[in-house]
């Protein structure tokens, strides 16, 4: 490891020759889809940039349809979701975290779900606990959910509560506990 590197990170053990190779491939994939993806991803950024975060969390959802192939969001099933692919889900993570100083993303959400208990366990949908990471998110006051144009689009929102437009599925907690899941095997 070079000196320069050893001071970015001086408490880190030199990390062996296949680790480096490892996570500089990780990085180029990432880089090399957003290049390809300029299109794809480019409005999003706009978005994020100008913290116009309710237009962002809608364009969040657009793309995410568009990856899925899906013309709605109501068509998109959860078993679908678990396949969804995860380089877009670090993308669409790292977006949201940049632009809002790490307020908001789809990790600042999945570390909320595992500190309320939450696991990758797609046969326990515990309703008690989403409706209390829902509390946590903003999304719900006095024991009900908010409408969605009721929700703080702005920087004092509740960390983690953007995006919030993609988890109001038709198939309500399944879709919730089944894209935690995915995010968490996804390491987002």
């Amino acid at each position: 490891m070079s000196e320069h590197a050893q001071e970015l990170n001086p408490t880190e053990p030199p990390a062996s020759l296949e680790e480096r190779v490892a996570r500089l491939e990780k990085t180029l994939d990432q880089v090399v889809l957003l290049m390809s993806d300029t299109f794809r991803y480019g409005k999003l950024r706009e978005l994020l940039e100008a913290k116009n975060w309710r237009e962002a969390d809608l364009e969040t959802t657009r793309v995410m349809l568009e990856i899925a192939n899906q013309p709605k969001h109501d068509n998109l099933k959860p078993d679908e979701v678990m396949l969804f692919p995860c380089s877009a889900l670090h993308l669409l993570d790292q977006l949201w975290l940049k632009y809002s100083n790490n307020q908001f993303g789809f990790s600042v959400q999945r570390r909320i779900y595992t500190e309320a208990g939450g696991t990758d366990d797609i046969s326990n949908i515990d309703l008690d606990l989403l409706a209390r990471v829902g509390d946590r998110l903003g999304w719900r006051e006095e024991k009900k959910w908010l409408p969605y144009e009721q929700l703080n689009f702005s920087l004092s929102a509740p960390p983690g509560c953007h995006p919030s437009n993609w988890w109001r599925s038709a198939y309500g907690a399944k879709m919730a506990v089944y894209f935690l899941a995915r995010l968490m095997r996804c390491g987002v």
